[in-house]
């Protein structure tokens, strides 16, 4: 399991992509639209092939006659860092171990493939802050499709009253730049070094 990339969401995609941008000074680029969840998103190319992505329900997409993925449904207030998403090589081997991660959903959006746990309710676990489970079908990724920002992610803290049950959950995870800490209110925090300095983006 391997860290792939953040989402941001916000009531619009126009205040969730702004929110990044006044956070870390750069600019996102286009992304598109996820017709299966009737969702549709921005990107930002972070180093060490990760990425970030503003997302929001489209609201010009049909109604997607299922909960939509993140909780965006039920979302309301400002725009915020909200999820996190777990590249994983076997999803059915993941979710056999990590049942609570949801089901597996096929999804595309242009040349990209890709395969997402989602749960029946559309929002993950300790208060949406378990990670959402990926498996990229082929070679091709959104990272490698984006111009360079100059970020790089150097810490992602995720707060939670239940933080060490969180964390034990995710023993698989091996990333230095994963931390976990207890706090009333569930929260993520992403640590960034931007071109103006360090940025935290929340």
């Amino acid at each position: 399991m391997h860290l792939d990339h953040l989402a941001v969401a916000g009531e619009t995609l126009e205040a969730a992509a702004a929110h990044v941008e006044a956070a870390l000074g750069v600019a996102m680029q286009p992304g598109g639209r996820h017709a299966r969840f009737g969702t549709h998103n921005r990107l930002l190319g972070l180093e060490g092939g990760l990425y970030l992505e503003a997302i929001a329900v489209d609201p010009d997409a049909p109604a997607p006659g299922r909960p939509r993925w993140f909780g965006l449904d039920g979302f309301a207030g400002g725009p915020r860092l909200g999820n996190w998403i777990c590249r994983v090589d076997d999803l059915e081997a993941a979710l056999a171990a990590l049942p609570l991660a949801g089901e597996p959903v096929e999804l595309e959006r242009g040349d990209l493939r890709w395969c997402m746990a989602v749960p029946r309710g559309g929002a993950l676990p300790f208060d949406n802050l378990f990670p959402a489970l990926i498996r990229w079908r082929g070679e091709l990724h959104p990272a490698s499709m984006l111009a360079g920002s100059g970020c790089a992610l150097k810490r992602l803290v995720v707060i939670h009253p239940e933080a060490g049950a969180l964390r034990d959950l995710l023993e698989v995870l091996d990333d230095p730049r994963i931390v976990f800490e207890p706090g009333d209110v569930p929260t993520l925090a992403a640590e960034v070094d931007t071109p103006h300095g360090a940025r935290v983006l929340r």
